[in-house]
């Protein structure tokens, strides 16, 4: 069943020198209890994606489905949403009230929403706790954040979010600011909380192992689109777009991709590029078998959308 549902999906902002086109034409759909994992380099538009669809940054076109309904831009549909589609920042420290104790940043949410009802506001909070890992509760409700590790107030966070019993999750780099071994355990509470309960979660993130170790399927994005979308094991695979492939060659764990530098920095977004949006730094392009394969002329002038490499695993390249 599909939960969420993102069409032609656009949002923009004011540049100096023009409109700035952050989140350019996305397509996406989420399965109740899938993980979704957004990748791609800083400043490709993954984190205002998600944003967007909590109604965080406005969108500029396109429409956001949630549960078979079309969510409007008034507070009262923001709110329902809310209810429904929590975030988890990626910096905890910087996400939690140093003045609040743990107990007030669970609760926070069950008193906004209101979702305490028939159980004590005590009950949900070290339930809540609980199921992110942090046991016994009682032990952590009255410490402040700055009392714990920051695996710990990672799980903090979790816990405020899955206290609303939402369905689905935006992690927005959950395990970056954390030390390498504690990603392993927050990656892992993630994914139970997905195959225990149903939840969906959508994980932006610039790291394609976390992606390996969490995800159903991966979104790949670039200046704004996605460029790749297919199950976990097909992108990693048997990546089929060259910004996939440079992206994946650098990974220890995937050194069956030949290695390719990318060449430049990402353009200014404001000024995207005629063509393919990523002909400016495509090994092909820069190598010669893009002109070997006859279509250099098409990556320069023709833009392209989404083709089926496979009925599950769209690429958008000239070269397929």
């Amino acid at each position: 069943m599909t939960l969420l549902s993102l069409r032609d999906v656009r949002v923009t902002f004011p540049g100096r020198r023009g409109l700035v086109r952050a989140v350019d034409g996305v397509d996406l759909d989420v399965r109740a209890g899938e993980v979704v994992a957004l990748v791609g380099e800083s400043g490709c538009g993954k984190t205002t994606l998600i944003r967007s669809i909590l109604g965080l940054e406005p969108i500029a076109g396109g429409a956001v489905t949630f549960d078979g309904e079309r969510v409007g831009s008034g507070q009262r549909d923001l709110r329902a949403l809310r209810r429904q589609v929590q975030m988890v920042f990626q910096d905890p420290t910087g996400a939690l009230n140093p003045r609040h104790t743990i107990y007030e940043a669970v609760a926070e949410g069950v008193r906004i929403h209101a979702v305490a009802s028939g159980r004590g506001e005590a009950e949900v909070v070290a339930d809540a706790l609980s199921r992110a890992g942090l046991r016994p509760p009682e032990r952590f409700m009255p410490r402040y954040p700055h009392e714990v590790s920051g695996g710990q107030r990672q799980r903090v966070l979790i816990a405020g979010a899955i206290a609303l019993s939402p369905r689905l999750l935006l992690a927005d780099e959950p395990v970056a600011s954390l030390d390498a071994s504690i990603r392993g355990e927050i990656l892992a509470l993630m994914r139970s909380l997905v195959d225990e309960t149903g939840l969906s979660i959508i994980a932006v993130t610039h790291d394609l192992g976390l992606a390996w170790n969490i995800a159903d399927r991966i979104a790949v994005m670039y200046l704004g689109r996605i460029v790749e979308l297919g199950a976990a094991e097909d992108v990693l695979g048997s990546p089929q777009h060259p910004y996939t492939r440079a992206l994946l060659s650098v990974v220890p764990e995937h050194q069956h991709v030949e290695q390719q530098i990318l060449v430049g920095e990402t353009p200014d977004p404001s000024r995207i590029p005629s063509g393919c949006r990523f002909h400016p730094r495509c090994p092909l392009v820069a190598s010669g078998e893009a002109a070997r394969l006859g279509i250099e002329a098409r990556c320069r002038g023709e833009d392209v959308a989404l083709v089926e490499h496979t009925p599950v695993h769209l690429a958008a390249c000239h070269a397929l």
